[in-house]
């Protein structure tokens, strides 16, 4: 029985990256990531319940990449854990051409690495999927780092963040622009949670005005964009407006775009012309983004369809980072 889904549209690459470690089999990965004490299938599980079999085996065979090795940073993990995702690319695919597999380890080596003080999911609130991730990145980014790694959401609506906050047990923060003067004021926040989960700051804008001053606010240096219910409204603006501000003031600042792909939302321009068919989200996260990848922020099927995991792209952050840490812990304890 196939171990995943696509099985035999992936077997040949899985393989010959696999070769590449000594690796002869994807059992064998499993088997390399148990002996140091990992099980990578139930951690990815946790952070996004929904996601596909394959998204389980994706991460199972980064990790024994990583193993392979001998990463003993989870920045150096993460990268190599995009190996492991790049192999699951169907060949042809959207995901494929973009580099999405890899991509996704880079983004997580960079949100271990210490010249990444915050790093911002700018989602419409209604997409659940950053919270998922934002809470695999709280409990386990600052395990390994030493100053801790800011996490915050950045979306629609101060209702909605509320409600996020308080399901998940972020911190909400409230905000009031001051339109004559450009400046964002906190009126007051509050916590849902003691735990780490309280250190994520999440925030409600009325529009992309108030959503820029936000990112200034908390000094965001990396941001992935979503792709739900306000992208054309809201997150692919702040992330272009921010983008274009932090160019003229000399601020590093990469942006991701999740989202985007063949056929994608918004009038795609030809359904037939495969890959290179792209509609108005996906433009737009080529206008500011210096990564894009390709598929639904949260939809695991979406990401599927455009040929990487079933798995969506913000919890996919989470579950870099996760299994990435993850190793660099069974490295310290000497299991391999």
């Amino acid at each position: 029985m196939a171990l995943f889904e696509s099985y035999e549209r992936r077997e040949k690459q899985i393989l010959a990256v696999l070769k590449e470690y000594g690796i002869n089999s994807i059992e064998e990965a499993a088997e390399v990531t148990k002996a140091a004490g990992l099980d990578v299938y139930k951690m990815v599980e946790n952070i996004q319940p929904i996601c596909f079999e394959n998204a389980k085996w994706a991460y199972t065979v980064g990790a024994a990449i990583a193993i392979k090795k001998g990463c003993r940073r989870a920045a150096d993990a993460a990268a190599a854990i995009g190996e492991g995702l790049q192999s699951f690319c169907i060949p042809g695919s959207v995901a494929d051409q973009r580099k999405v597999g890899l991509g996704h380890g880079n983004l997580g080596k960079m949100l271990l690495e210490e010249d990444t003080e915050c790093f911002c999911f700018l989602a419409g609130h209604e997409s659940f999927a950053a919270a998922e991730g934002a809470i695999g990145i709280a409990e386990k980014a600052n395990k390994v780092r030493k100053n801790p790694l800011r996490v915050i959401l950045n979306g629609l609506g101060k209702d909605a963040a509320q409600v996020i906050s308080r399901i998940n047990g972020f911190t909400y923060v409230e905000t009031e622009m001051d339109y004559y003067t450009g400046e964002v004021k906190e009126l007051w926040r509050k916590s849902y949670s003691e735990g780490l989960r309280a250190k994520v700051n999440c925030y409600g804008a009325n529009d992309v005005t108030e959503g820029v001053a936000i990112m200034w606010k908390e000094g965001v240096d990396v941001s992935i964009t979503g792709n739900s219910t306000n992208p054309t409204r809201f997150q692919h603006p702040v992330a272009g407006t921010y983008k274009k501000e932090c160019v003229e003031k000399g601020k590093k600042y990469f942006s991701v775009a999740s989202g985007g792909g063949t056929g994608r939302t918004l009038h795609p321009d030809n359904m037939a012309a495969g890959p290179a068919s792209y509609g108005m989200t996906d433009t737009m996260g080529r206008m500011h983004s210096d990564a894009q990848f390709a598929g639904s922020s949260s939809v695991p099927a979406h990401v599927e369809m455009m040929g990487l995991i079933g798995a969506g792209n913000n919890p996919m952050v989470g579950m870099t980072v996760a299994v990435a840490v993850a190793i660099e812990e069974a490295a310290k304890e000497g299991k391999f």
